[in-house]
């Protein structure tokens, strides 16, 4: 990316951000003001860093280490934007494309998005205003990323990263960086609701702590300051709200290429700075220091803490063996609450059995109770009822005994009466209408005395009858029975509470034990288990080495056995290209042999020819020429037969050791090696095509010498059993 092309985007970003919404915070620095910062940064530079983003996937490749140290020293601010989406490969994401779909969707955590937009960066002149551009494009930001992360939604530390990625670039882009930020640097497990991951660093950090600062760690247990207190907000926001954001920037893009790590490292290196000073404070001094003195010491610049922090001791390996040792523990502990919830449980049915039998037991002690004051009041009642019994018996015989007396009385007037009969009629008939009020009186008496006797036998009816019905000596002794087994009961519910209380403790007791001794155990556990692990890594390792020098031997004897074998395939393939470029000669050299032959047959026959015309021929020398001839055709014929070899056999012969195919074409002549009719067969390089030339050999030729009439029948049967030989130069044929 060359230099004029960062100042248009610069400018293009500017022009955006005053010109729509959206666009807003795309960049914070004009273009005057990019011209101005060109001049003050080293040419060399800019140079450097232009052919990095214009090189980006070979740098990231190759020169990966040398890369680290640029960016360990700091991005240029022009450069920032599109180094931070090229780290964390944010450049060319899908979800970019449904940014504006979901800004069109209502989000359920817009009101605390609102709420707290006025909180992030209030001093910043981007974002200070109520309502301003600044505003807007962060809600915007976090509104978009609730809707696409609905199990995070919207954390207030993450503001303060994507207002970080809006002073550098467009909306748009600062979105799809916060996704990949939240998917790949870690962040979306620290603001999840439950925040395992934070607690995790909590752990590894204090670790680190507890190693290499152990008297500040020592201070800061007796103090109860927890390491939450003051580092939580350091992996939430990367610093971003404790130090000074020029300080924060420069290590925000050491965690674009490295990630959580130097986290650890500033933070660690900012407790090994000012370890002296804490040492003499409290916990609220320790506070104040925090908030108030640390973040000054940053205003000369981020490279003393950057410096000091690569000074400090960082043990991935031993990261993730505390990562481990966080993650049993956890589990432990969620084991050890599932007991206790469990024992709680159990305690609380046995308080409900409990409470459940004190019920009991004073419900069967009111039933008691009712019973013996009801027993108390029938024995009551039984008593009134017997005494108005007696008295009514009394009655009953005082009536009795007066109706005795009326009649002892009435009957002794009787018998006065006889006597004085006579001497007082009057006096009779008066002491009779006497007796007779009284008899009637009496008899009134008697029956009211019946009446009541009647009516007291009936309430002794009734009275015997509920007499009945109330418990007697058995039912009392039963109800007491009941009531002592209640009290029983009681009593062994009491003991089997204290029992059950007294198991609680025991269990609690033995729970600590068994924690101890398990934890003891594991840890032995773990110790053989790692002494298992060395022993066989151990042993291992020397079989490896083993098999490397058996393999390292056996590849020296392969690598020696192969470059033997391309020696001799070298030499076989040399000594096959020279004997096939000497059978190629011998062929040249056979086929121009037989165009010799061919030419000095023609030769001859045109010699024979002016021979015969010139009649210079006589009987003697014809038979002499003759006998030449022929010697000089058996010696062609077997010629022309080592070179053409027998057509009978397939298509091969044997030429000096060598197998080669010639093969006689009979319209035109031509003779092909091997090779050439295993291709194309158009004939050798440099060998001629020949036409027309026909051979025919006549098998039999007469031994005898013949004389010219001889000579001339052997001139007419030229057409069947004669030698034909023509010439491709003159076209002309000579029959013997």
């Amino acid at each position: 990316m060359s230099l004029s092309w960062l100042l248009e985007t610069d400018s293009k970003s500017l022009r955006s951000m005053n010109g729509s919404r959206r666009n807003s915070g795309s960049s914070l620095v004009s273009s005057s003001s990019a011209s101005s910062n060109l001049s003050h940064l080293e040419e060399d530079t800019w140079i450097m860093w232009g052919r990095i983003v214009n090189e980006w996937e070979e740098m990231r490749k190759k020169k990966e280490k040398m890369l680290k140290d640029l960016v360990r020293k700091g991005i240029p601010h022009h450069f920032r934007a599109i180094v931070w989406q090229l780290l964390c490969t944010a450049q060319n994401m899908p979800i970019k494309d449904q940014y504006s779909e979901l800004l069109k969707m209502t989000s359920p955590c817009e009101k605390l998005i609102r709420r707290d937009i006025a909180r992030t960066y209030p001093e910043h002149d981007f974002f200070k205003e109520k309502d301003c551009s600044g505003q807007e494009v962060l809600f915007n930001v976090m509104k978009a990323y609730s809707l696409v992360d609905r199990e995070v939604g919207y954390c207030q530390g993450s503001a303060f990263i994507v207002g970080l990625l809006l002073m550098q670039m467009p909306e748009e882009e600062a979105f799809c960086v916060f996704v990949k930020l939240m998917q790949d640097y870690r962040l979306r497990e620290l603001f999840k609701p439950s925040m395992a991951e934070l607690g995790l660093c909590m752990y590894q950090f204090e670790s680190m702590i507890q190693e290499q600062l152990p008297e500040l760690h020592i201070h800061f247990q007796a103090q109860s300051f927890h390491t939450s207190m003051y580092a939580s907000s350091w992996f939430l926001t990367i610093f971003l709200t404790s130090f000074p954001l020029p300080v924060a920037t420069r290590i925000f893009d050491i965690f674009m290429c490295e990630g959580l790590e130097i986290v650890f490292r500033v933070g660690l290196a900012i407790l090994q700075m000012n370890q002296t000073e804490l040492i003499q404070l409290d916990m609220e001094g320790m506070l104040q220091h925090f908030q108030r003195v640390i973040p000054h010491q940053l205003d000369s610049g981020p490279d003393k803490v950057i410096t000091a922090a690569y000074q400090v001791k960082y043990n991935a390996k031993k990261m993730k063996k505390l990562e481990k040792e966080y993650t049993t523990i956890k589990t432990k502990e969620m084991e050890e609450q599932v007991e206790i919830k469990r024992l709680r449980t159990e305690n609380r049915l046995l308080k409900q059995r409990i409470d459940t039998l004190e019920k009991e037991s004073a419900s069967l002690a009111d039933r008691l109770i009712q019973g013996q004051v009801t027993r108390a009041q029938e024995a009551e009642e039984n008593y009134l009822v017997k005494r108005e019994l007696a008295t009514v018996k009394q009655q009953s015989e005082e009536a009795l005994a007066q109706l005795e007396q009326a009649k002892a009385t009435i009957a002794h007037p009787r018998q006065q009466q006889q006597p004085q009969a006579k001497r007082a009629p009057r006096y009779c008939e008066e002491s009779v209408l006497q007796l007779e009020r009284e008899l009637v009186q009496a008899r009134l008496k008697e029956a009211e005395s019946q009446c009541a006797l009647m009516e007291m036998q009936d309430k002794i009816l009734e009275v015997e009858k509920r007499n009945s019905s109330l418990p007697d000596d058995t039912n009392v002794a039963r109800l007491q029975e009941e009531l002592i087994g209640v009290k029983l009961r009681e009593a062994e519910a009491v003991t089997g509470l204290k029992q059950l209380r007294q198991q609680v403790r025991d269990l609690e007791e033995h729970w600590q034990r068994h924690l101890a001794r398990t934890r003891m155990l594991e840890l032995e556990t773990q110790n053989q288990i790692h002494s298992n692990h060395l022993r066989r890594a151990e042993q291992e390792s020397r079989c490896l080495q083993e098999c490397v020098q058996t393999l390292t031997g056996q590849n020296k004897d392969l690598h020696v056995q192969l470059q033997e074998i391309k020696r001799r395939q070298a030499e076989i393939e040399c000594k096959s290209k020279e004997e096939v470029m000497a059978v190629r000669l011998r062929e040249a050299d056979n086929i121009a042999a037989m165009a010799e032959l061919q030419q000095h047959i023609s030769e001859l026959e045109i010699q024979k020819e002016e021979g015969k015309v010139q009649g210079q021929l006589n009987h003697t020398d014809s038979s002499q020429y003759i006998h030449d001839l022929k010697d000089q055709i058996s010696e062609l014929k077997d010629e022309v037969r080592c070179l053409k070899g027998p057509r009978g056999l397939a298509n091969q012969t044997n030429f000096d050791g060598i197998h080669i195919v010639n093969h006689y074409v009979g319209d035109n002549g031509s003779y092909q090696s091997s090779d050439e009719d295993a291709g194309k067969g158009p004939g050798l390089p440099g060998a001629q095509q020949r036409s027309g030339g026909r051979i025919r050999l006549r098998p039999n030729i007469p031994d005898t010498d013949s004389e010219e009439e001889e000579e001339e029948e052997d001139e007419e049967e030229e057409d069947e059993d004669s030698l034909r030989l023509s010439v491709p130069q003159s076209h002309k044929s000579t029959t013997v």
